[in-house]
């Protein structure tokens, strides 16, 4: 039984030394490349919303049309 609970408590140890070892393979972006990239989502998701709108408008027209 002894022999189980050191099993279990290795991989614990193993798992941590693993996973540091991942965050220093990190390579974090520069400033430059956050600033285009948050840009580049804030103005995807505004063209998205301008086209979801226009969309519910045109349904809505369309529904009320045929009542």
């Amino acid at each position: 039984m002894e022999e189980t609970t050191n099993a279990k408590k290795a991989p614990r140890k193993s798992f941590l030394k693993g996973l540091k070892t991942e965050f220093k393979k990190i390579v974090w972006p520069d400033k430059e490349t956050v600033g285009k990239q948050t840009v580049a989502v804030i103005t995807v998701s505004v063209a998205l919303g301008v086209v979801i709108a226009l969309l519910d408008g045109v349904i809505k027209w369309g529904l009320n049309f045929i009542m």
